[in-house]
């Protein structure tokens, strides 16, 4: 089984119309459409979900034992907030790497504390588009 979860949180789906000098003029759909062509010429099929929704996104990675090899994770702003995130990631077995699109270290102070990046395989943050793209490629490799 090759498959990757690309899961995204609150907001996201809003990308290209929200404050474009911090997250870029690209949309959700442009990141999804260029980290599939990515794992398909790796040989991996590619999940794509975004939710607003904290339970949502729970169910979500729940599901992805058995279901996926890796778990590629914007949160959003449950980064800073969710227990019941992080909960769920430490009890899954797929590794899940946290990508930010801005350099949270250089924005408010609430945003450089990350709740989830302790029970996550990596981090990236602050490279745009390309941190989803190195994240896959470290799942990918990671096998």
């Amino acid at each position: 089984m090759k498959r990757l979860l690309l899961l995204n949180g609150p907001n996201l789906n809003m990308l290209g119309n929200r404050e474009n000098d911090v997250y870029g003029d690209f949309s959700l759909a442009d990141i999804e459409e260029s980290i599939e062509r990515l794992t398909k010429e790796c040989g991996y099929e590619l999940e794509c979900f975004q939710s607003n929704h904290e339970g949502e996104l729970i169910d979500k990675l729940q599901d992805a034992n058995g279901q996926f090899t890796g778990v590629i994770f914007n949160p959003a702003a449950y980064t800073h907030t969710s227990v019941a995130l992080r909960d769920t990631i430490k009890a899954i077995e797929p590794p899940v790497i946290e990508v930010h699109i801005s350099n949270v270290h250089r924005r408010e102070e609430f945003r450089s504390k990350s709740l989830l990046a302790p029970v996550c395989y990596g981090q990236i943050v602050g490279l745009g588009i390309k941190g989803y793209k190195l994240a896959a490629m470290a799942l990918i490799e990671k096998e």
